[in-house]
C-alpha cells in the first residue's frame, strides 16, 4: 500500500532536491527512502526503481531551466541574447548543481521525446536566427554553443578556474564576446 503523502511528483521533487544537496550520481531510490524514512519497497508503488528516478528528475531540470532561459531571452536578439541564454544556464547550474548534472542525462528516445529538450534546441536556434547562420552552420553552431556553455560550466564547477588570478566572471564575458563576434564575422566558405 502506498504511503499517504507520497506521489511521484512528491519524490522526483524530493530527488532533485538530494541530488543538489549530495550529487545527482547518489540519487538513489534507497537514499530517496532514507529521506522520508520509509523503506525502499514503499516507493516503489511510485517508481520503477532508481533509473526511472533519475530520468524523472532529468526531466523536471529540463522543464525548469528551459523556463528560465525562456524567461531570459523574452525581448532580446543577438549578443545580448546569446549572453542571456548562457548566464541562465550558468545561474542554474549554480543554484542547482544536482538537478543540471540531471538535464544532461543521457534520456531514452521516449523520454527525450516528452522531454524539454526539443525547446532548449529550438530556444539555441532562435538565438542563432539573429547571426543569419544557413545549414549547416546553424548546427555546427548549435553544437559550438553547447559544448562552449557546458564546457565552461563543469570546469568552473570542479573548480577549474580556481588557481589563477584572472577571474571566472572575467573569462565568461571575454569567452560570451568572443562566441558573438566569431557567429557576427565569420568567414564565408
Amino acid at each position: 500500500m502506498a504511503r499517504a503523502g507520497l506521489t511521484a511528483e512528491r519524490l522526483t521533487e524530493a530527488g532533485a532536491e538530494l541530488a543538489d544537496e549530495v550529487g545527482f550520481e547518489h540519487v538513489t531510490v534507497s537514499a530517496l527512502a532514507r529521506r522520508f524514512d520509509v523503506k525502499v519497497a514503499s516507493l516503489y508503488s511510485h517508481l520503477k526503481g532508481s533509473h526511472d528516478l533519475r530520468t524523472r528528475i532529468a526531466l523536471l531540470a529540463l522543464d525548469e531551466l528551459a523556463d528560465r532561459v525562456a524567461d531570459a531571452l523574452a525581448g532580446r536578439a543577438g549578443r545580448d541574447a546569446l549572453a542571456a541564454f548562457a548566464h541562465a544556464y550558468r545561474d542554474y547550474a549554480r543554484e542547482h548543481p544536482g538537478r543540471y548534472t540531471a538535464a544532461r542525462l543521457r534520456l531514452d528516445p521516449e523520454a527525450a521525446a516528452r522531454s524539454a529538450g526539443v525547446k532548449h534546441a529550438q530556444m539555441t536556434r532562435a538565438i542563432l536566427r539573429g547571426y543569419d547562420l544557413t545549414e549547416p552552420e546553424e548546427t555546427h553552431a548549435v553544437r559550438l554553443l553547447g559544448s562552449v556553455f557546458h564546457g565552461y560550466i563543469s570546469l568552473e564547477a570542479s573548480g577549474g578556474f580556481e588557481h589563477t588570478a584572472v577571474p571566472a566572471e572575467e573569462s565568461w564575458a571575454w569567452a560570451l564576446d568572443r562566441l558573438d563576434a566569431l557567429l557576427r564575422h565569420r568567414p564565408t566558405p
